[in-house]
């Protein structure tokens, strides 16, 4: 099994920045992709962002296109999500997952698609 952790959650100003982490067990997986989730009080958990691990494929949801960034560290076995410029709306507790022998292009997909979780990191954007 992997053991996944997030971190870097907080609380920040409208229009400032954060840089969550997921740490993971290992990344030598032969195939597989890491994704961002994030569920705020009361809803459903949605996607966010996705990379794949042999083809370098990364997906955004419309919402955070311009805004957040997914990017991956081989060597310390982690994936960072970059979100800049954030907004009211981003509150949330934000988790990571992978899937394993997937793409990216079904991640949207959210609970079908992740094979393991994280116990996610709290976001919350507030004046």
């Amino acid at each position: 099994q992997v053991h996944l952790v997030e971190s870097g959650g907080g609380l920040v100003q409208p229009g400032g920045s954060l840089r969550l982490s997921c740490a993971a067990s290992e990344w030598t997986l032969d195939n597989y992709a890491i994704g961002w989730f994030r569920q705020a009080p009361g809803k459903e958990r949605e996607a966010v962002s996705c990379i794949s691990s042999r083809y370098g494929m990364t997906e955004y949801v419309d919402s955070v296109k311009g805004r957040f960034t997914i990017s991956r560290d081989n060597a310390k076995n982690t994936v960072y999500l970059q979100m800049n410029s954030l907004k009211s709306e981003d509150t949330a507790v934000y988790y990571c997952a992978v899937s394993i022998g997937t793409l990216c292009q079904y991640y949207t997909g959210v609970y079908s698609w992740g094979d393991y979780w994280g116990q996610g990191t709290q976001v919350t954007v507030s004046s």
